[in-house]
């Protein structure tokens, strides 16, 4: 019942031991009350003290207990009972439910049959005991009120520290993935803390105390998660189909030994990719394999429908309204629910790209959720909590028809019952390996800190917007305001470093290979050994840079290499024509989308090598100073792709830039001007492939389409953003039709999206003054400078097309 960090041994040996019973019934009142006389307390404990048994409730314990003027030793006492053990484990499975009782709650007669029959189905357990002085120090506000003549609160503090020292017991024997939480809400509503919180937006709003306290009571139930391990056993049961039939699970296993020993010191906050809607499935199986500790899911409220919701709810899963507006009572409560987890030492889970990715690479990530987590950590609410980048990647995924309609402005379906089911339907065919890596654990407290974050003492009811955005309110003083925007910038670069940790352990799967192969060829169909032959020297430069991978040795072996293709026609996306000579294979037409999302999984391993080949083409063309013009284009490049992906400062950008160059030219410092550009174009179409237009000319297309769309518009006229999306995709349609564009791939809701920010960085979107004519030619001459710029590295991509031995190679000799 004390914390383990105040845990000592008793300083001299109580007089008295109060037993609080946690009994639901007369059965197990016996069994408790039959162990007792046994002398099982005094075995436990070695104690020999008389002993009396109270129930645990507060209203006993007020009355029998907080008021006792000597130091009795306080010891809880339940009865837990246990599944019967199946293949080493106890679970419960869906034919226990055939008896029509909770094998870990039973009823008043499954109690008495099991007790008989099968003593092994039950074990009477003891809580950490301690003495009710302690009990009191370290309840001080509670004992205070006792003091003053009120003891409920201090009954409820024994009882809230009886539960948690119960709940610890119970999981040296069924095991952390146990680690439910109880008492959740009952303990943050008599938070000192919070209770003047609450007061304080009562007086700010100049509402009722009694009215605000009742809102947040309700809105506490409705977040907190209530978890049940009878639903979480048949619940994992139940959905564990849906992905165990579907994929086969790759897991990186080293490095979660460590994490568990972290955990028991820190709270863990996984940080996954977001690719499937089963990726806490995927996620929870593997840890529960490992027996960590289930994590609290946070999830939006979209997927809360009947009868998921309430399920998801009981086996830990949050969720949280997308938008909070002006609700400060909402916030203050998700604020301290967060921070009372994390002080739990309870583990979270959210998908911090705020859904699911639409392109197979990661987006950019949300801010809302870290900073309530930065706030914990500034408030000392908790030491430190550990932050878990996780990249979970599939080979072949079954929902990619519905996202890439998405893509091309189709509405999103809501969530429901239709829904689920036919999502169901989808997951039963295989679709191979699912990768799940995890990536260094990184200190929030200590990488806040390396960040620039203050560590100013913020109360925690300094209120965030909502959890879709990282701006702070504003704030009085100019030094406040200050501190807000160094906490706001910290946080962002936390949230950039988690993804760099996710891109870092993120595998080259053989899906993502393939089809970065076909989307690279130029209007037509590959042969089986032409297949081969483009990808064997991308799977040599992959090793050379020991990049992570999965199984790539299919690639390199034919008869392998055709049942990856054929499993992707399967899937289609690529489509196989048998007609002729022998099969030659493409991507499924209207299925670019589909194809663009697997090779996207891995296109940030390839970003650098893509941006030095364009670099080496510019500096290839007339200038004072090639060397020059070639890193000022690698750098403006770097610019222009930072809302795609994630770079790190410049310096380490050139060291990787260069080590680029070195890996296709080992020589290439030492070579003199005159020979240094037709030597390293040489060497590139000798390296046996190009990236550039394989990993880039989707994203610059989708740009070019939104630069020219503004360069035709009035430089007065407002833009409305959504509207301006819908156009480029109508314009992105005819543009492909024209050949300006040179793949489905490039008409994208989301790239346009992305397209449309970096324009709006540029302060390209934001109309002028009317009145003002020199505003009007210049935001016209910029916007028609940006598009003009975009067309010249689209040339440039397409040189590098023309470069790539795929693009020329004749009939293959067997």
């Amino acid at each position: 019942m004390i914390e383990p960090a105040d845990s000592q041994p008793l300083r001299q040996a109580p007089r008295s031991v109060v037993a609080l019973v946690d009994a639901a019934s007369g059965v197990e009142r016996e069994l408790i009350g039959a162990w007792i006389a046994d002398g099982g307390i005094a075995r436990e404990l070695g104690v020999g003290a008389p002993i009396t048994q109270l129930d645990l409730d507060p209203a006993a314990v007020a009355s029998r207990l907080v008021g006792r003027r000597d130091d009795p030793l306080v010891v809880p006492v339940r009865v837990l009972w246990l599944p019967p053990e199946r293949d080493g484990v106890r679970r419960v499975g869906f034919g226990d439910m055939l008896l029509l009782t909770n094998p870990r709650k039973p009823n008043r007669l499954a109690q008495r049959r099991l007790a008989r029959k099968a003593p092994d189905r039950h074990v009477v357990l003891t809580g950490a005991p301690a003495l009710l002085s302690d009990l009191r120090a370290n309840n001080p506000e509670a004992a205070a009120l006792h003091a003053a003549g009120s003891g409920e609160p201090f009954a409820r503090a024994v009882v809230r520290a009886a539960v948690v020292a119960l709940e610890r017991a119970e999981r040296t024997v069924i095991g952390d993935r146990y680690k439910v939480p109880r008492l959740v809400a009952e303990e943050i509503l008599d938070s000192p803390e919070f209770l003047r919180r609450l007061e304080l937006i009562a007086d700010q709003s100049g509402a009722d105390s009694q009215e605000v306290y009742r809102r947040a009571e309700k809105c506490l139930h409705e977040l907190v998660a209530a978890q049940s391990r009878l639903v979480s056993d048949l619940f994992t049961q139940a959905m564990r189909p849906v992905h165990a039939s579907t994929w086969k699970v790759d897991t990186d296993d080293s490095g979660l030994d460590r994490l568990r020993a972290l955990n028991r010191d820190y709270p863990l906050v996984f940080l996954p990719s977001h690719r499937s809607y089963v990726d806490p499935f995927v996620l929870g199986d593997v840890l529960a394999r490992h027996d960590f500790p289930p994590n609290h899911v946070i999830g939006g409220a979209n997927l809360s429908f009947w009868p998921m919701g309430p399920i998801a709810r009981r086996t830990g899963t949050v969720f949280i309204r997308r938008s909070f507006g002006d609700d400060e009572v909402y916030k203050a409560v998700v604020e301290e629910y967060f921070a009372y987890l994390l002080s739990k030492r309870f583990n979270l889970e959210w998908y911090f790209e705020g859904g699911r990715t639409r392109t197979g690479k990661l987006r950019p990530p949300r801010y809302g959720l870290l900073n309530y987590l930065a706030a914990a950590v500034r408030a000392d609410r908790i030491d430190d909590v550990l932050l878990i980048p996780v990249s979970i990647t599939y080979e072949r995924l079954n929902e990619l028809g519905a996202i890439a309609d998405e893509q091309l402005g189709a509405r999103k379906k809501p969530e429901g019952l239709t829904w689920l089911a036919r999502y169901i339907r989808a997951q039963q065919h295989s679709a191979g390996h699912v990768y799940v890596r995890f990536g260094d654990p990184l200190s929030a407290r200590e990488r806040l800190v390396a960040l620039g974050d203050p560590m100013h003492k913020t109360p925690l009811n300094i209120p965030l917007r909502d959890t879709e955005t990282a701006d702070a309110a504003p704030i009085g003083t100019s030094a406040e305001h200050e501190i807000a925007e160094q906490e706001r910038k910290a946080v962002q670069r936390l949230a950039f470093e988690v993804a760099v940790g996710i891109n870092n352990v993120t595998p080259i799967t053989v899906n993502a290979l393939a089809t970065l192969a076909l989307l690279g060829v130029e209007q037509r169909a590959l042969t089986l050994a032409e297949v081969r032959t483009l990808l064997i020297p991308v799977i040599d430069y992959i090793r050379r840079r020991e990049l992570p991978s999965g199984e790539l040795d299919a690639l390199t072996d034919e008869r392998s290499l055709a049942v990856v293709l054929e499993q992707l026609s399967l899937a289609k996306v690529v489509t196989v024509y048998r007609g002729g000579i022998e099969p030659v294979y493409s991507i499924e037409s209207g299925a670019h989308l589909e194809a663009a999302f697997y090779r996207n999984s891995a296109v940030h391993w390839f970003v650098d090598r893509a941006i030095m080949e364009l670099s080496v083409l510019a500096a290839i063309e007339p200038a004072e100073d090639h060397l020059r013009a070639g890193w000022q284009e690698a750098f403006r490049l770097r610019d222009l792709l930072k809302f795609e992906f994630f770079f790190p400062d410049r310096a380490e950008f050139s060291e990787r830039i260069t080590a680029e160059m070195v890996l296709v030219d080992p020589e290439w410092h030492n070579r003199g001007r005159e020979t240094r550009g037709s030597e390293i174009v040489a060497r590139l179409r000798g390296s046996g492939f190009m990236m550039a237009h394989r990993v880039l000319r989707a994203f610059f297309d989708a740009q070019l389409v939104v630069a020219e769309r503004l360069a035709d518009k009035d430089a007065a006229a407002p833009i409305d953003r959504k509207e301006l999306v819908a156009e480029c995709v109508s314009v992105g349609k005819q543009m492909l039709l024209q050949r300006r564009l040179h793949s489905p791939e490039s008409v994208s809701t989301e790239l346009f999206g992305g397209a449309i920010k970096l324009a709006d960085n540029y302060h390209l979107i934001e109309p002028a003054d009317p009145a003002a004519a020199d505003a009007r030619a210049d935001l016209t001459r910029r916007r028609n400078d940006f598009a003009a710029e975009l067309r010249a590295i689209g040339a440039r991509i397409s040189l590098a097309a023309t470069l790539d031995p795929s693009n020329t190679l004749g009939p293959v000799t067997r």
